[in-house]
């Protein structure tokens, strides 16, 4: 099968739009940076690149009979708080496990943000004391024989949608949404940036873009800070994704980059750089970019620009997944 024979259910308004950010760029001194905006993709609950994974997931939850959806997150997880969206855009329950990923000492930190946008949304929000983990966890397969039992038909969605099976195929769709966004504007992004944690965006575009003529360097920077794990994940996933859409060959090891050394010690804690990339962004382009991955991936991108990785002729395309909403859960942060 190709993409193009998988069911899509439209949630976005489109194409997200891609724009050129001249002011770091100038700053920088460096390549050419243009930004594919996600986070204003789509009208449910601030988009983000999530929503984009669960077009290819909904028609299954539809074929499936399924009356309630459950998944997965931090306690401000983006991905929740769009399935939480996708559910009352379809008319379903949502069942949301939040678990304690991030060792914040915020006092309003399961009262803001994403979790108080899912309530919003009529989710039923279960608080949970473990700890970060990128794999399958027991808490939500509780949460799912929980709904069982009390008679209804749950569709499981695990975290970032990225063990789903057809976790891969929304941003395979956004590497050829990019190859036509490239021919209206006539240019060519020969390098991508994007952060990775649970490892199906990353893994998506690699399998997307190994598909097309002109080759370019697609670069997962970890936020994760369980570094193998993630590599580990981002490798199968893409690969299960090109088998998937018939890329006709294996992808090779050189094509899976993700790169450490901005995601500091612990997931979703956010480190000098982290902070000084998302001031620099705001400062010179009205961009507002988050702690847990934004953040992070943009100081990745300056360094590797800085220190000539991504080389001055490049033309880069950094890919912003939203997350915004979680800023709120930092309130210590940014007060001058």
């Amino acid at each position: 099968m190709s993409l193009a024979d998988f069911p899509r259910h439209p949630l976005t308004f489109g194409p997200s739009p891609v724009h050129p950010l001249p002011r770091l760029s100038s700053h920088l001194g460096g390549a050419q940076i243009w930004m594919k905006r996600e986070d204003v993709s789509s009208g449910l609950a601030y988009g983000g690149n999530k929503v984009r994974k669960l077009e290819y997931i909904v028609p299954d939850v539809i074929g499936s009979g399924a009356d309630t959806l459950v998944s997965i997150g931090g306690v401000q997880s983006n991905h929740t708080r769009q399935v939480a969206a996708v559910a009352a855009h379809l008319g379903l329950k949502a069942v949301l496990v939040q678990e304690a990923w991030v060792d914040w000492p915020d006092s309003v930190n399961d009262r803001v943000g994403n979790i108080m946008l899912s309530r919003i949304m009529g989710a039923e929000v279960r608080l949970d004391s473990s700890g970060f983990d990128i794999g399958i966890r027991d808490s939500w397969q509780r949460a799912l024989a929980d709904v069982e039992a009390r008679g209804g038909k749950p569709y499981g969605i695990p975290a970032g949608a990225s063990e789903h099976r057809l976790g891969g195929l929304g941003f395979a769709n956004w590497a050829y949404e990019v190859e036509q966004q490239e021919k209206e504007l006539g240019i060519f992004f020969d390098t991508i940036v994007v952060c990775t944690v649970t490892g199906s965006t990353h893994a998506g575009m690699i399998a997307g873009f190994a598909g097309q003529d002109r080759p370019r360097r697609v670069i997962g920077i970890d936020a994760s800070a369980t570094l193998e794990k993630t590599r580990d994940q981002v490798a199968r996933i893409a690969r299960h994704t090109a088998d998937l859409i018939d890329l006709g060959r294996d992808l090779r090891d050189d094509e899976i980059t993700v790169l450490e050394g901005w995601a500091g010690d612990y997931y979703g804690i956010p480190v000098e750089s982290t902070l000084d990339a998302i001031r620099l962004t705001g400062r010179l382009e009205g961009v507002i970019l988050d702690t847990v991955y934004e953040g992070k991936s943009m100081a990745g991108m300056i360094d590797l620009i800085a220190s000539g990785e991504i080389p001055r002729n490049s033309t880069v395309l950094y890919a912003h997944l939203g997350g915004q909403q979680a800023l709120n859960a930092y309130s210590a942060l940014f007060r001058e």
